[in-house]
């Protein structure tokens, strides 16, 4: 009998030991991811009074949208990261601001990193740490961003091409992943979360 309790001690210990009680790689990437898309955030709203101060309202306006999807997106990640009993530390957001062409680039760069790199790789720890919420929210992010990239391609082939007042005028955003649409171009839901088109926010 006693040798049934030990075995029985044991087997709980081992279980015990391989379950992941603290998701260690998983908070780290929220926190990241925060930081991130907070920053994107303020950098894209600042690339948006460029752009009209150059004349560029078109492109304004996707600057506009994607500075409420990365504020969607950080909003959030913070929230996955709070259930998970954990708080962001506070930072200031830093970035530079020059011309609506070099910020497009820029804009091109981070939207290329965060969906061919960064998302990635939090999605693949995510689904290793098996934290289901992060894995959500990191994959919203992470669509998002790929049609960021295109918006932000075609912008800068327009204002290469003096033909920025082709682009799309209006934008529209999902309030609850941060989904971006352009008004030609919109779902009756939003392909990623459902979310009735009523809602979405409009630029």
């Amino acid at each position: 009998m006693r040798n049934i309790f030990l075995i029985a001690f044991v087997i709980l210990i081992a279980l015990t030991g391989c379950k992941q009680s603290n998701p260690v790689k998983t908070i780290e990437n929220l926190k990241a991811g925060i930081k991130g898309e907070t920053t994107a955030s303020a950098k894209y709203a600042a690339f948006a009074q460029k752009a009209r101060e150059e004349g560029f309202n078109n492109i304004a306006k996707l600057f506009d949208a994607s500075s409420k999807s990365e504020s969607i997106h950080a909003a959030n990640h913070k929230k996955v990261l709070e259930d998970l009993g954990n708080k962001m530390d506070d930072f200031k957001p830093e970035f530079e601001v020059k011309s609506t062409a070099e910020n497009l680039q820029a804009a091109i760069d981070g939207e290329t990193y965060e969906s061919t790199t960064m998302y990635p790789q939090f999605l693949a720890d995510a689904k290793a740490e098996k934290v289901e919420n992060a894995q959500k929210s990191f994959t919203w992010a992470f669509d998002t961003e790929k049609k960021h990239q295109q918006f932000y391609i075609k912008a800068l082939e327009a204002l290469n091409a003096n033909s920025e007042k082709t682009l799309p005028f209006e934008y529209l955003v999902c309030p609850v992943c941060g989904n971006t649409y352009d008004k030609a171009n919109v779902d009756e839901k939003c392909a990623f979360c459902q979310t009735s088109k009523e809602k979405f926010i409009i630029f």
